[in-house]
């Protein structure tokens, strides 16, 4: 279930909530009760390595022009 991050206008607390995608505009309380929040615009981080194409891919060895030997 996604997470949303809110802030109370109040108070000043942010704060998570999970809920549903389709429930992610409805009103949400703060910690504190209060009533006046607003959702904030979350972005979204991925992580990773690069890889690298395998040693075969594109060096020399059929296929292409200068790969298969019609330059000479």
């Amino acid at each position: 279930m996604p997470r949303y991050e809110y802030r109370c206008r109040s108070c000043a607390a942010t704060f998570e909530l999970s809920r549903p995608m389709s429930a992610s505009a409805a009103p949400a309380t703060c910690p504190e009760g209060h009533a006046d929040t607003v959702k904030l615009l979350s972005t979204v981080s991925v992580a990773g390595t690069a890889t690298s194409p395998p040693p075969s891919a594109g060096a020399g060895g059929g296929g292409g022009c200068c790969g298969g030997g019609c330059c000479g």
